[in-house]
């Protein structure tokens, strides 16, 4: 039996922090998953957001901006495992090499949009730009079902004969839909829900689309407080696990000393004057 770790969106701009992707990085040395999964939306890709065109937001924006930001969070969070494994290497040791499992979200889509609406972009811009391959991902298609051990991922899931993605707050249902054990990002919510099988077997769904400091500006001060974080899965096998919750805010605390929203508050204290979910976390 293997054990999981789901990494869901990051949202990488700019100007976002990346001080997360250090925390999860030194807790996969500590964990050492056999595999690690991506749910998609690594890299935002605000230079090429259709909502924001002529609005002052927009202003400065730029596709290379976007691309560099997202290479620079690969870096910060795999810097720590390269360092473990040179080490490992020179003392003639096993190195740790997950497999890692990257799916495509619509931010990233965002790319290929601009291409069909663009033409004359072809052979100019790509989504291989984002250089996840380099990181050691392997990278599938936006919409694409990935199966490891019986655990179905996806950015989201499509009804299949709409091809629009299910929706609610009933996870239930969603699971009843699907029929498979799940698990997607995209939504900044988190639903959990299990079914168990008259052949003694047992599905899961999982939905989770948050794990950033930052807030989304467009969602509001009521929108922001969804729970961020990674997830394990221990004892994977077809399609049943057992789920631990990693919090942003408990790593905060194991690798910086004290709660997330004093680290905010003294590093970077204006996202925290703007962030709904921070003060949250201070009240």
């Amino acid at each position: 039996m293997r054990k999981h770790l789901v990494i869901p969106d990051l949202q990488v701009t700019p100007s976002t922090p990346t001080d997360h992707l250090t925390w999860i990085g030194r807790y996969i040395i500590e964990k050492k998953p056999d595999v690690i999964i991506q749910l998609g939306d690594f890299a935002d890709m605000e230079s090429l957001s259709s909502y924001d065109i002529g609005k002052r937001d927009y202003e400065g924006r730029r596709y290379w901006k976007d691309i560099e930001a997202v290479k620079d969070a690969n870096r910060v969070l795999w810097a720590d495992l390269d360092l473990y494994n040179k080490q490992k290497q020179q003392w003639k040791e096993k190195q740790y090499k997950p497999l890692k499992k990257l799916c495509l979200g619509n931010h990233e889509y965002r790319i290929e949009r601009a291409i069909k609406d663009d033409p004359k972009l072809d052979g100019f811009m790509s989504v291989d730009d984002l250089g996840y391959q380099e990181f050691g991902w392997e990278v599938h298609n936006f919409l694409d079902v990935v199966e490891i051990d019986g655990v179905y991922y996806s950015h989201y899931f499509c009804n299949p004969l709409s091809g629009r993605p299910y929706g609610g707050e009933n996870i239930g249902i969603r699971l009843k839909n699907i029929g498979f054990s799940f698990i997607m990002g995209h939504q900044q919510t988190y639903m959990l829900g299990v079914k168990s099988l008259n052949n003694g077997h047992r599905i899961r769904g999982l939905v989770q689309g948050a794990c950033y400091l930052h807030d989304e500006d467009y969602r509001g001060p009521q929108g922001n407080n969804e729970w961020r974080g990674i997830f394990v899965l221990h004892e994977v096998i077809n399609g049943d696990y057992c789920l631990m919750e990693v919090s942003l805010d408990y790593l905060c605390r194991k690798y910086e000393g004290f709660p997330l929203w004093q680290f905010m508050q003294n590093k970077y204290p204006d996202l925290f004057n703007r962030s709904t979910w921070m003060k949250h976390h201070a009240a």
